[in-house]
């Protein structure tokens, strides 16, 4: 186990002036050492001395954790005491701030995000009816439509395999509760979409043209802040692993209307869309959460994670949508070494 902080909380006074102190956990950390840095840039230039806590089922075996300040073990999302434990654990160590990080650690943490507060804990979330529709795709289509937000028509995979005639093969199939990236696929027939449900599908017509990931900040106003389009120019695992950011209008446009019709959206958010070649745009995905990609926005000047840091520090907010249009990401793998 890594060791834990042993300092406190309060404003701690430097050779250049008082400056504020925070400390903040970070979930299921697993792999976001670029995540953490962000963190760290953005606290640094917010002028805050910034100490982070990551948390994840086995510590010892996360990069995150070993590059953390300090690191905890907490039950998986899916455990009934799982709220309670991450609970606990800020409360014992003086946290301020929680930042999720995958899609299961969401609900528990929306539905307890009074009980964070009364704590004097932010939990950086949207409301449990914006998680619920973002983790369901089904409810995420139905969504779209009722808001006017262009996306694919969607149905569930029985639907479709009723009347396989009214749709136009090869369909893009995906997990209705999934993310990351895991199990979607193209499929070329009827035959071979009814041998792929092994778990309840979402089935939609399949988008052609340039895939863009839009990362948001809805401040704590519910107010959106920033949007910052990049192009997912090669994708590893449901993630983009080279990417470059990129005005679009259709799609800045989006952002506006998306958060218009989600008032309980908070903090950071993501969706994704395509662009096709006549300049018409489709959504197809929401996440409620930092998006994998989200290190080239904070590169090109979308310091989410300053805003966050200077939100719960109780900081005037620097949030703005001035950001670098065409800055690339080129990602490599990179490893943490760990000695017995």
């Amino acid at each position: 186990m890594i060791d834990s902080l042993a300092i406190d909380r309060d404003d701690v006074t430097t050779a250049s002036g008082r400056r504020r102190r925070l400390r903040m956990l970070v979930t299921s950390a697993g792999r976001r050492v670029g995540l953490l840095d962000c963190f760290r840039r953005g606290a640094a230039a917010a002028g805050v001395e910034l100490e982070i806590i990551a948390c994840d089922l086995d510590p010892d075996a996360s990069a995150a954790c070993h590059s953390a300040d300090a690191a905890h073990a907490v039950p998986r999302a899916d455990d009934s005491g799982y709220a309670d434990a991450v609970h606990a654990l800020c409360v014992a160590h003086g946290v301020q701030l929680v930042v999720p990080t995958i899609d299961p650690d969401l609900a528990p943490l929306s539905a307890a995000r009074a009980r964070f507060a009364d704590a004097g804990i932010q939990v950086s979330v949207s409301d449990p009816a914006v998680i619920a529709m973002a983790r369901d795709k089904l409810a995420t289509a139905t969504f779209l439509a009722q808001a006017g937000i262009p996306s694919p028509r969607t149905a569930t995979a029985e639907a479709v395999l009723a009347a396989p005639d009214d749709w136009r093969w090869p369909v893009f199939a995906k997990p209705r509760g999934g993310s990351a990236g895991r199990a979607v696929r193209a499929v070329a027939s009827p035959a071979d979409l009814a041998g792929a449900m092994d778990e309840p599908l979402v089935v939609q017509d399949l988008l052609r043209g340039d895939e863009y990931t839009v990362n948001i900040f809805i401040d704590g106003d519910g107010r959106l802040r920033c949007a910052i389009p990049h192009l997912r120019q090669q994708v590893r695992a449901g993630e983009v692993e080279k990417g470059v950011t990129r005005r679009a209008p259709v799609l800045e446009d989006i952002a506006v209307r998306l958060a218009a019709a989600l008032p309980g959206a908070r903090g950071a958010l993501c969706f994704q869309a395509f662009v096709a070649s006549d300049g018409s745009a489709s959504v197809f995905e929401i996440n409620a959460r930092f998006g994998g990609g989200y290190p080239v926005a904070d590169r090109a000047g979308g310091s989410f994670a300053r805003w966050l840091v200077e939100q719960a520090a109780g900081l005037p907010s620097t949030a703005n949508n001035h950001w670098q249009d065409g800055v690339r990401m080129l990602r490599y793998d990179a490893a943490v070494f760990v000695t017995p």
